[in-house]
């Protein structure tokens, strides 16, 4: 009856007690196959000594037999008797637990024993040699395991046999000997395994990364359901489907397959489709590591294709992967794939609606905590879980800096792709026109008013079509539309990021959309702003040709993006006559920004000088006689400072004209010296 070990330390003494018994079954065998039979010895010039040690006399031409009296059958029976009570504990040992995993037969058993006997033992590797003939094969062979071990099987050698095909022993072929004469080695991987050891093989671990689930969190029950349903897929592993999680949400996906493997007992290890070898002989050495790795450990794969588009490159290595591969499987992708070599089951993963949200920042924020502040941050910032409890600890229960905390946490993978602008202008310092500054608080309310009419009111269950706020920014250059945006962002208290289009646009077909998704997937948390629209938008009224219908798909995919984008998303273009009208009825709101009139003009230059700056006194009406734009206006102000700085003075009528005159040169416009002339009787 099995001896039954209570914990870690019992089973590995146990464990060790059965290897022992196993090499000396192993020696005793040994000595009985060179005892049996006469082995030519071949010496090298200088004959070393180890071997005289071992014989106990001088190294000969023959070697008979050992001093050491001969093996008995009752001293190798008894050796084998001992092998099998020392393994009759439960858990087996780990040579038993290995074969009886991989499907080893006992001889392949006893084999990889042999091979892995000269690393735990060194007085095997001389015996090895004894057997040989030859003290230069100190080590086993197919042809010493079919000579010396019971029930001897040539099968041992095939490559689809169990020791050959999950790469057990290393084979080491040089020019001369043939297979059965080839050195054999056990995997070190397989060695500290049998030694109790069971630590993920080091040739995996650069391309892994470990999936853990929030210890000691409840995950809301959109995502619980999900689990639930993942767990529920891996319950007949390994003959279970792939689970396809689809969706944009990459943490969420991890999230809950890191919790899917844990209620069922498993680790889970992410895998990147991009780290996949292309070459078919690499790729299959993979699967079989990652198959033999999951046969010994608890583990679930991961496989991530998030960057990976479904493509005719792309899917011959990853469906030769996963048809290699068994057990608890996850596969991770944006949209499902349609084949995958094997049954899988798909479900779509989100992260948590913002009721849920909400409720995990009361919890973690505590009583103190306003409704309506509470509110705000679950509809601004898509969190999972873990992340709400991190960022509310470190904001020690105060809404406001749980919002500056979620801003800061969203910005990493963002930064890299846009250019962050700070905002530093309020609604005082933008001059527009009143229908435009009505547009733009409508446009910050509705961000702002999210939550109460998409999940309070109930429009959110009624839209299919994205809850995205998409604003086209239209007019001439400098009217005022990135700071429009900085207005909006600073009212709002977002990040507020710019992108320009042209540089996203690529003529390789495909590579316009990686980089639109790449943008909107970091973009969690933060308003964009498309600059340069005109470089994408054009009126394709008619196809001529592929690269029409490909700007088409292009533009669609974008407002698509910008629809499902869950913050605020503004396109500017310069010229809006280039923009097709069926494109234009899908953004939420068109705001002009016009060539600023006479009045316009007047307010930006009483805005452009800061309260600090030395004036003399200035002709606002005269100044705004002069056609510019709000941006022409800072530019030409700045450059009047510089020159009244420099010239040891305050700013004058004088310093302003003068910064005028080179604004209109740099810019090539007309110049009337007349427009630019100024007394200085007048001067002040």
């Amino acid at each position: 009856m099995a001896e039954h070990l209570a914990d870690r330390a019992e089973w590995e003494a146990a464990n060790g007690t059965f290897l022992a018994a196993s090499l000396g079954w192993l020696r005793l065998s040994l000595r009985r196959n060179i005892e049996n039979r006469s082995v030519p010895l071949v010496h090298p010039p200088e004959p070393s000594g180890w071997m005289s040690r071992v014989l106990g006399r001088s190294t000969s031409s023959t070697v008979d037999t050992p001093a050491a009296s001969p093996v008995t059958d009752a001293e190798l029976a008894e050796a084998a008797a001992e092998v099998e009570r020392a393994g009759a504990i439960s858990p087996p040992p780990a040579l038993v637990e290995l074969a009886d995993r991989l499907g080893l037969s006992r001889f392949e058993r006893d084999t990889l024993l042999l091979c892995a006997a000269v690393e735990l033992d060194p007085s095997i590797g001389e015996l090895c040699a004894l057997a040989h003939g030859s003290e230069r094969m100190a080590h086993p062979t197919f042809g010493l395991a079919l000579g010396v071990l019971p029930e001897p099987a040539w099968e041992v050698v095939s490559p689809r046999q169990g020791l050959r095909f999950w790469r057990l022993v290393e084979i080491t072929q040089h020019n001369g000997p043939g297979l059965v004469s080839a050195a054999l080695r056990a995997d070190e991987r397989i060695v500290n395994y049998l030694k109790g050891l069971n630590d993920l093989d080091e040739r995996l671990a650069p391309l892994l990364t470990r999936l853990t689930p929030a210890e000691g969190l409840e995950l809301p029950p959109s995502q619980q359901e999900v689990i639930d349903e993942i767990a529920r897929g891996w319950r007949d592993s390994p003959a279970g489907p792939i689970v396809q999680l689809a969706g944009p949400d990459e943490d969420a996906k991890r999230l809950v397959t890191a919790h899917a493997a844990a209620a069922r007992g498993l680790v889970a290890y992410r895998l990147p489709a991009a780290l996949l070898p292309a070459q078919p002989v690499e790729l299959d050495q993979l699967a079989r590591l990652w198959q033999r790795e999951s046969t010994l450990l608890p583990l679930a794969l991961y496989l991530d294709v998030e960057d990976t588009d479904d493509s005719a490159q792309t899917r011959p290595p990853v469906g030769r992967f996963l048809g290699r591969v068994s057990g608890p499987t996850a596969f991770a992708a944006r949209e499902s794939w349609s084949d995958l070599g094997r049954r899988s089951l798909v479900l779509d993963v989100a992260s948590p609606t913002p009721a849920e949200r909400a409720v995990a920042w009361r919890d973690f924020l505590g009583p103190a905590a306003a409704g309506e502040a509470v509110d705000s941050l679950a509809a601004q910032f898509a969190l999972e879980v873990p992340a709400i409890l991190e960022v509310a600890a470190v904001s020690g229960g105060d809404p406001a800096k749980a919002w500056q905390a979620c801003r800061a946490r969203t910005r990493p993978r963002l930064d890299a792709l846009a250019q962050r602008l700070e905002p530093k202008v309020g609604w005082d310092d933008i001059v527009l026109p009143e229908q435009g500054r009505v547009l733009l608080g409508q446009i910050a309310d509705q961000v702002a008013q999210r939550t109460t009419v998409y999940e309070n009111w109930g429009f959110g269950e009624r839209i299919t079509r994205g809850l995205g706020i998409s604003v086209l920014f239209t007019g001439p250059s400098g009217t005022g539309k990135t700071m429009a945006a900085e207005v909006v962002a600073k009212q709002l208290a977002l990040d507020l990021y710019r992108i320009d289009l042209s540089a996203v646009v690529s003529k390789y077909i495909g590579e316009t959309e990686k980089n639109l998704r790449r943008l909107f997937d970091a973009a969690e948390g933060a308003i964009l702003f498309f600059d340069e629209a005109d470089a994408l938008f054009g009126k394709r009224s008619e196809v001529k040709d592929s690269h029409d219908r490909y700007a088409n798909i292009e533009i669609n995919y974008l407002l698509q993006r910008m629809e499902a984008h869950r913050g605020l998303a503004i396109l500017a273009t310069n010229l809006r006559t280039a923009l097709d009208s069926a494109f234009l009825r899908r953004l939420r709101f068109i705001v002009e920004f016009p060539f600023p009139g006479l009045a316009e003009r007047r307010a930006m230059w009483e805005k452009a000088f800061p309260a600090g700056a030395p004036r003399g006194e200035l002709d606002y009406d005269r100044l705004a006689r002069l056609q510019v734009s709000g941006g022409m206006t800072r530019n030409i102000a700045l450059n009047a400072a510089f020159l009244a700085a420099a010239g040891g003075s305050e700013i004058t009528m004088r310093t302003v004209l003068d910064a005028a005159r080179t604004e209109f040169q740099k810019l090539e416009l007309p110049v009337s010296e007349h427009d630019f002339a100024w007394e200085e009787a007048g001067a002040r």
